[in-house]
């Protein structure tokens, strides 16, 4: 057996000693798109519509059944709490096809009898009924990736929708799903406060239960990079940032983490395992896996391009790289997740999952409370205002950290 795959190798001696595992959720990347964004980093392809679409998609979802059965043994005997379908545009996928795929997981997994299961949609794929038959399918909970109400915005991110078919999307949502989010952008090139301010509205009307907001940044190898946009001002960011914070309290959505806010009861638990450094076994082309052990925490990334991966996936070899967080890096992998949470984390999680004493950070920890970035008391540390402002400064001050 391949050691990436095989629990002997996993379970062996090591210097790590880990009371008890984490929570798991489950990741599955469907990486198709009708379009690559500009602006998207993420592993996605253009999808080829025509005659074979439903056999691609009928070849994938059995790739993924043979990937998860191969990565069962790693996870045997735990339940898993959510399920996360991401991409790509997942909602390109038929809702048969999301059936069948929910069905194959359930058959597999001892899911959680009341597990959220998330799946990503784009408003360039819908159609009336569509979102119906996805719940029907078993998705209980939708996160809409709108960016903008504002055609010109959307042109400029390349985005395959426009304002009219974000409305209907987003209307249909909210009369079929009891929880769902709406993704939005900010600090988008050519944008204004008041401009900011009429998407954050638009979306606000529909009184949705979460959004995220996320700061357009330009990442490496994409079409931005190559061509980058002019973007607001850094002091104007700042203003939109506050701006959305004042917004969203007052139609009682609290800002839980750095870009997610919701109503209380529904915050992403999906997302929440992952900055609480929860574990997570990742199907699909590209994705990526955590999984705890009681001597080792394992990170393992599947074949990234779609063809080689089903082809992998289905000799059980999905995996192109598996290693072994060291132990001096577990803190600062903790912290860069943890600290992004407003109500930060539990001393004793932090033992946890990282298998490590308080006092493997005890001077990053005084450094930062120091500077003002940190609050804490005998059971919590979260991060201030300031931490909030200066999270990636806060964070690095774990990057040196060890026993």
């Amino acid at each position: 057996m391949n050691p990436s795959m095989d629990p002997v190798h996993a379970m062996r001696p090591g210097l790590l000693q880990l009371k008890a595992l984490p929570p798991l959720s489950l990741y599955v990347h469907l990486p198709w798109c009708i379009k690559k964004c500009p602006y998207c980093d993420f592993n996605s392809h253009e999808f080829r519509e025509g005659a074979d679409a439903l056999s691609t998609q009928d070849a994938y979802i059995n790739a993924l059944f043979a990937d998860l059965e191969a990565s069962l043994p790693l996870i045997w005997g735990r339940s898993v709490q959510t399920v996360f379908l991401g991409g790509g545009t997942p909602s390109l996928f038929s809702p048969e096809a999301i059936d069948r795929l929910l069905s194959g997981i359930r058959a597999r997994l001892r899911l959680a009898p009341d597990a959220e299961i998330t799946m990503e949609a784009n408003p360039g794929t819908f159609e009336k009924d569509r979102f119906k038959a996805f719940r029907q399918a078993g998705i209980t909970r939708l996160s809409i990736g709108v960016q903008s109400f504002d055609n010109a915005h959307l042109k400029a991110l390349g985005r395959v929708h426009d304002r009219d078919q974000a409305l209907a999307a987003v209307t249909e949502a909210a009369q079929v799903f009891d929880t769902f989010n709406l993704d939005l952008m900010y600090a988008l090139p050519g944008q204004t406060l008041e401009g900011l301010s009429q998407d954050i509205q638009t979306a606000l009307a529909f009184a949705p239960p979460h959004i995220s907001i996320y700061h357009l940044t330009i990442e490496p190898n994409t079409v931005f990079a190559k061509f980058p946009p002019t973007l607001p001002e850094e002091d104007l960011a700042y203003d939109m940032m506050d701006r959305i914070t004042e917004l969203t309290l007052a139609q009682g959505l609290a800002r839980y983490e750095v870009s997610a806010y919701a109503k209380a009861g529904h915050q992403c638990a999906h997302n929440l395992n992952y900055w609480q450094f929860g574990d997570y076994l990742g199907i699909g082309a590209g994705a990526h896996s955590k999984i705890s052990f009681a001597h080792r925490v394992l990170r393992q990334v599947r074949y990234r391009e779609p063809a080689l991966y089903m082809q992998q996936a289905s000799k059980g070899e999905p995996v192109t790289q598996s290693t072994e967080v060291s132990r001096q890096d577990l803190p600062f992998e903790f912290m860069l997740n943890a600290l992004r949470l407003r109500g930060g984390f539990a001393l004793e999680d932090y033992v946890d999952r990282t298998g490590q004493a308080m006092t493997s950070v005890q001077k990053a920890l005084q450094k930062a409370e120091t500077m003002g970035l940190i609050g804490r008391d005998l059971h919590r540390v979260w991060p201030t205002e300031k931490g909030f402002d200066f999270l990636s400064d806060l964070q690095a001050l774990f990057l040196s950290e060890t026993d």
